[in-house]
């Protein structure tokens, strides 16, 4: 051991986490090496110190709550400035995916239908026979080489004057 510093020992580990052991090879050891002897004597004077210091109570300065809850609030409101960016981040996934829900439909129904070509367009009134006024108002528009309706319910529903139920 003689040979050997004990620095590394009292680097290595805090001075009272040493076992006996320790403490007597290093206190033989110091009598014959200068710097150890220092190193251990540093040693000593920390280890008693934070002793000291941690055996007292310690006492908070008079304005230290007002400080840490100031700083507290500041904070707090600086969170608060703006109430929708914790809506945003709660629900824009969902509020974005409506945006571009609505934008797709308005392009199908104001851009699509605007895109067809004439030939497309004038083949609708042909399909359509009937007009408005026709449907609503019970106007046969038929041609006059088809039967309507009341044609087919006067030959279904005839009667002979012949013909009298009795």
């Amino acid at each position: 051991m003689k040979t050997e510093h004990v620095i590394s020992i009292l680097e290595g580990n805090p001075f009272v986490a040493l076992n006996r052991d320790e403490l007597a090879k290093i206190e033989a050891h110091t009598l014959t090496c200068e710097a150890c002897r220092k190193a251990y004597e540093a040693a000593q004077v920390s280890a008693a110190l934070l002793h000291e210091r941690a055996r007292g109570a310690f006492e908070p300065s008079a304005f230290f709550q007002t400080r840490v809850l100031a700083e507290l609030r500041e904070r707090q409101s600086a969170n608060e400035r703006w109430a929708w960016g914790r809506l945003w981040r709660t629900a824009g996934g969902l509020a974005s995916s409506m945006v571009a829900t609505v934008a797709t439909l308005a392009v199908l129904t104001f851009v699509v239908p605007g895109t067809q070509t004439s030939e497309s367009q004038s083949s609708t009134p042909v399909l359509n026979a009937y007009s408005t006024d026709a449907v609503v108002f019970d106007q046969s528009t038929a041609p006059s080489d088809q039967i309507s309706d009341s044609d087919v319910l006067a030959t279904l529903y005839e009667t002979d004057n012949n013909d009298v139920v009795k």
